[in-house]
């Protein structure tokens, strides 16, 4: 028997389309039980029959969702305004800010618009925040400590198209702007500079263990630094749904600071799979959709004592999530929301296939989530 939300908005529905819903479902669950008895554990190419198979499952959730969809035609394209562009050592995603609506409606980086969080390694030049007009008299920026604002840099000139200069000390920070005594502090965005890697020794940073990345020894891939977290910046917000401490290791290590890896596309990625249930649901506002991460950045020490945990898994890199999303508005999180979830992630990898990656659907008695990464290969399985 298919499982109903107890509050799915079917008060109204003529028996007609309470049929339609209902058979839509049906499929859907023919179609995903299908999909998981051919699943392998890590699928590293597109074969015809998954694919075939994925379209089904599209077409079948599709029918679904139409009942959630508004009568408006969509024109939320924000992801196809904004562009991605790689700029510099450690920052992943940065805004096109040509549009200027966009801009002053959703003030991150990436496709999304949602990314809250730059990273950078220590004294880089990175794009400045702030989009100054040709024109505009020149201004002075200092960086904050976004823990409590106070002063962390020296006061530097900003000047129409000139870079900015990330603080020589690792940590998380906001900009200040102002001309003389006045300064906006831009509460929006932050920006995170990295402890890096060689500043680790023996498997631990300031004292906080991390252990070893699987090829570490050998020239393998590893991070290009962390992210220091402490009591006080664990709110922040990397995303408009992600906070800093979201991506702290669940492990049994009380200590502050704590150390973090994190990629701004999966951020970016995670926002416009929000973006696009939103738009299924016809939710005006993606920040009324609830998520939860259930786990973020995993060390190498604790992923290796995770059961069922790949060795070289993507959370090492900071660039995989757990994720639980309300896809349905019923306030639970079940097998239909991650069959969404995914739904979702083929449509946004479909359309941005530069944060192409692995999707892992995670259904059992107690829980239903689902691992997205942006590892830059295409990788699906059940869990």
């Amino acid at each position: 028997m298919s499982e109903t939300p107890a509050s799915e908005p079917t008060a109204g529905l003529t028996m007609f389309e309470l049929a339609r819903l209902e058979e839509a479902r049906r499929r859907a669950a023919e179609v995903e039980a299908q999909v998981r008895a051919s699943a392998t554990v890590a699928t590293r190419a597109r074969k015809p029959r998954n694919w075939l198979s994925a379209v089904a499952f599209m077409a079948a959730l599709g029918a679904v969702l139409t009942f959630f969809r508004p009568s408006d035609p969509d024109v939320a394209t924000l992801e196809e305004i904004a562009a991605v562009r790689e700029a510099g050592a450690g920052a992943d995603v940065a805004r096109d800010a040509t549009d200027a609506a966009v801009a002053a409606s959703r003030p991150g980086y990436g496709r999304s618009g949602d990314v809250l969080v730059r990273v950078a390694m220590p004294s880089q030049l990175i794009e400045s925040p702030v989009a100054l007009p040709a024109g505009s008299g020149t201004l002075r920026y200092q960086w904050v400590r976004a823990a409590d604002s106070s002063e962390a840099d020296v006061p530097r000139t900003l000047a129409p198209g000139m870079s900015v200069l990330a603080p020589a000390r690792p940590g998380v920070y906001r900009l200040a702007v102002g001309e003389g005594a006045s300064r906006q502090v831009l509460d929006d965005l932050s920006l995170a500079v990295l402890v890096p890697f060689a500043q680790k020794f023996g498997g631990t940073v300031n004292g906080y263990r991390l252990g070893s990345w699987p090829f570490e020894r050998l020239g393998g891939e590893r991070p290009l630094g962390f992210v220091e977290v402490t009591a006080r910046t664990a709110d922040v917000s990397l995303s408009r749904h992600v906070r800093l401490g979201d991506f702290v290791t669940h492990d049994q290590q009380a200590q502050w600071p704590r150390y973090v890896v994190v990629s701004p596309r999966l951020l970016d990625k995670v926002e416009l799979v929000v973006d696009e249930i939103a738009k299924l649901r016809g939710v005006g506002d993606p920040s009324r959709i609830r998520v939860r991460i259930n786990s973020g950045f995993r060390t190498p020490l604790h992923n290796s004592g995770v059961e069922g945990s790949a060795l070289n898994s993507r959370h090492q890199y900071g660039d995989a999530a757990d994720v639980a999303i309300d896809a349905d508005g019923d306030g639970r999180f079940t097998s239909f929301d991650s069959r969404v979830v995914g739904l979702a992630v083929e449509m946004i990898e479909k359309r941005h296939p530069e944060l192409v990656g692995g999707l892992g659907v995670y259904v059992n008695a107690r829980s239903s989530y689902v691992h997205i990464d942006a590892r830059g290969r295409r990788a699906r399985w059940w869990g």
